[in-house]
């Protein structure tokens, strides 16, 4: 009898765990440098050593790009602290930048694309030379683009509210970094309530939120194809067009929500309610940063808040969440669905059956990542639903906002946090890459049977 040849398992085993090790590990190996800084007497401004879990809970959302604490990021960190916690944001960002974008040109070669998704990519081998394109860009990108956001609020910090000019350089650079990176840390106490009604300091960081997270293929291809939208890719089309629909939908929603609300919007000017409002719904796109107080928000504007935080932002950008495109191509299944249509198109591209598997695998792990912490944290704690369930989303979704519970948590309710902060970065990108980088070839079908839905 004839041997057929047969490709190793595993080859093919290599294949998908080594993206998923490569990511966490790296991303575990910055926690925990991390956090043997922060726990050295220089790091806080007391000069004793931080506790073990407030060095590691730092750590990680530091990396991770979240934004949630246990102790006050100005007044319990030095100034040595707070350079450690912005160089572990920077390093966090660009980590998942980079890594997200490398992911994206490895699917598009998998698959047999052509890869649109960076600025010159016109090849589908990814050599050592692209690697080295990709990371160079991307890091002149970011680094261009936050030392803008910080020029501006170095002026303004200077100008308008009378500060040093190295405490206007810290602060504009530190809050520059943390926006673009969707980190939502601040040195200030009560993070950016004082600027409330100022245009000069919440637009600016805005900005640098949505910009870093549209993430770098989006921002590069409409740079090269802003007046030629029918040939944007899916990704660009869904991620432009659901970011700036959510922003909108959230920015409506959230404003009149807190609207007549004293302890939120309902002192301000109709202006300044509008600015908050919009400021409100861009920082729920995993950026961390108030200008209200949360904790005072109406139940109807924490569950927007809610919704704003589980989507995120986009693909291969420093937001978090399951990232609009995985919502949008959901979107677009339900819609195929309800209108009897064999296959599911956006614009005049067809989506492959494995891209809606894979949208719908990263939707599902974030429902059940955030309703199994939010068991276990309302368990673990006496706060209600609203808050709890706030703080998890939160978590997963690498926002940073909260209602004021985090330092007040139990220790195993902190650890909680810790693993959501730290599985919801990476769980989504490496499960998604993982699924579209080892297609599973099958060599017979089953037979079919339906079975009731709904």
């Amino acid at each position: 009898m004839k041997a057929v040849s047969r490709r190793p398992r595993a080859a093919s085993a290599a294949g998908l765990g080594h993206p998923a090790r490569v990511v966490a590990g790296g991303f575990a190996a910055a926690v925990l440098v991390g956090a043997v800084l922060l726990s050295l007497p220089a790091a806080t401004r007391s000069g004793q050593r931080a506790g073990v879990l407030d060095a590691v809970f730092t750590a990680t959302s530091s990396v991770c790009v979240t934004g949630l604490i246990t102790v006050d990021t100005g007044q319990y960190w030095s100034v040595f602290g707070q350079v450690v916690i912005l160089g572990l944001i920077q390093a966090g960002g660009l980590g998942i930048m980079v890594l997200a974008t490398l992911f994206a040109v490895l699917v598009a070669r998998r698959l047999g694309l052509r890869a649109r998704l960076l600025a010159q990519a016109e090849t589908k081998a990814l050599s050592l030379k692209d690697v080295r394109r990709v990371i160079r860009n991307i890091v002149f990108f970011s680094f261009v683009s936050e030392a803008a956001v910080a020029a501006v609020l170095t002026g303004v910090f200077f100008v308008r509210y009378d500060q040093t000019f190295d405490s206007a350089v810290f602060d504009g650079i530190f809050h520059a970094v943390s926006a673009f990176n969707n980190a939502g840390f601040s040195p200030h106490s009560d993070s950016l309530m004082g600027y409330v009604t100022d245009p000069w300091v919440c637009l600016p960081i805005a900005a640098a939120v949505i910009v870093g997270g549209l993430g770098f293929p989006v921002v590069f291809e409409l740079g090269r194809l802003w007046r030629r939208p029918r040939q944007w890719s899916v990704l660009t089309r869904l991620t432009v067009v659901l970011t700036a629909s959510l922003l909108a939908l959230g920015t409506l929603a959230l404003t009149l929500a807190e609207y007549d609300n004293p302890r939120t919007l309902g002192s301000l000017d109709e202006d300044d309610k509008w600015l908050a409002g919009f400021f409100a719904s861009v920082m729920a796109r995993t950026a961390g940063f108030n200008s209200i107080d949360t904790s005072a928000q109406h139940p109807e504007g924490l569950m927007v808040t809610d919704i704003l935080m589980f989507i995120g932002g986009g693909s291969a950008g420093t937001a978090g969440g399951i990232k609009v495109t995985t919502f949008g191509l959901l979107a677009f299944v339900v819609w195929a669905e309800m209108r009897g249509e064999p296959s599911v198109n956006v614009g005049r591209r067809q989506v492959p059956s494995a891209n809606q598997r894979q949208a719908l695998g990263v939707a599902l792990l974030g429902v059940g990542a955030v309703m199994a912490s939010t068991f276990t944290l309302l368990a673990l704690s006496p706060y209600s639903l609203d808050r709890v369930l706030f703080e998890a989303v939160s978590a997963f979704g690498t926002v940073g906002l909260s209602t004021g519970i985090t330092a007040d948590l139990p220790s195993p309710g902190k650890v909680v946090l810790i693993v959501l902060m730290f599985l919801g970065r990476i769980g989504p990108l490496t499960l998604a890459s993982a699924l579209a980088l080892r297609p599973r070839a099958r060599r017979f079908e089953l037979p079919e049977e339906r079975t009731i839905v709904g």
